[in-house]
């Protein structure tokens, strides 16, 4: 048995569908999961990564475990729990979802610090591991599905600066290899989609896939700041813009990793606009 954590997530839903797809016996759990989230037939469990008692039933006979590192909640993680009580249940391999700030920021503790703890904690615990390093999701263009929906207007800043974001089904994909096959184990997959692409361009793409324009309006890193503390910790707002205005090389480099486990071109940022098109309908 699989146990997937953040189940209900944008990773963690195409790699529970994934993971049924080819056969395997699922846990799916995260904190509202509900028999509305899974196929039929895949066991669903409750449980918050922030408390890891709750997760000793869950991973009661399982062999397997696809972790997600917390995002936003990261720092509240107790990742030595978490991995005891995996352990104890019987899980021998584990896929981190990590971040590729672990690499590229280590030093901020919003972003990279809490993340290569976790990572060194899973390194050390004796599993087989894999972990991933994605960049930025091409589903962070959510956030503007309201905007598109209601006055056909996308509002970004840094609107000329690119970034690799990659498409969060192709990560499922990858952490499904990683965890079926045999020739990830010890593995660190830094993970990109294929091309650089701006706010301007992913705008563009939305409008392309919706047949209508999309207005793009430019804010500044005041506004984007302002905006962004609504709903992010003030030093999680920070590395965040440092990232999408002033990326270091690292985070802006193309990585193979990707095409290599996949055996194809990841997926572009066009493509995701026009599967997931109706949220900007």
């Amino acid at each position: 048995m699989i146990v997937v954590t953040g189940a209900t997530g944008n990773v963690g839903r195409s790699l529970v569908q994934a993971l049924v797809a080819a056969g395997e016996q699922v846990t799916a759990t995260s904190r509202g999961v509900s028999d509305a989230d899974v196929p039929t037939g895949v066991r669903r469990q409750r449980a918050d990564l922030t408390d890891a008692a709750s997760l000793w039933p869950v991973f009661d006979g399982a062999e397997a475990l696809f972790l997600q590192n917390g995002g936003p909640s990261a720092h509240l993680l107790n990742p030595q729990g978490i991995l005891d009580a995996a352990q104890a249940g019987g899980v021998r391999r584990i896929v981190l979802l990590s971040s590729q700030g672990a690499a590229t920021r280590p030093q901020s503790a919003s972003h990279g610090g809490t993340a290569r703890a976790i990572e060194d904690a899973v390194r050390t615990s004796g599993m087989d591991w894999t972990i991933l390093r994605p960049g930025g999701f091409d589903s962070n263009a959510y956030a503007w599905a309201e905007s598109v929906r209601t006055r056909r207007i996308i509002a970004a800043p840094f609107g000329d600066v690119g970034l690799p974001t990659i498409d969060p089904t192709d990560i499922a994909e990858i952490a499904a290899l990683s965890l079926r096959e045999e020739g990830h184990v010890g593995r660190i997959y830094e993970l990109t989609g294929p091309a650089l692409s701006t706010p301007r361009q992913r705008a563009a793409a939305i409008g392309d896939a919706l047949g209508e324009p999309i207005r793009f309006m430019e804010q500044t890193r005041e506004e984007a700041h302002a905006q962004m503390l609504r709903f992010m910790p003030a030093p999680v707002v920070e590395t965040t813009l440092a990232i999408l205005g002033e990326p270091t090389p690292d985070e802006q480099r193309i990585s193979p990793d990707a095409e290599q486990v996949l055996g194809r071109a990841p997926r572009t940022f066009a493509d995701w606009a026009k599967r997931h098109i109706a949220a900007f309908r």
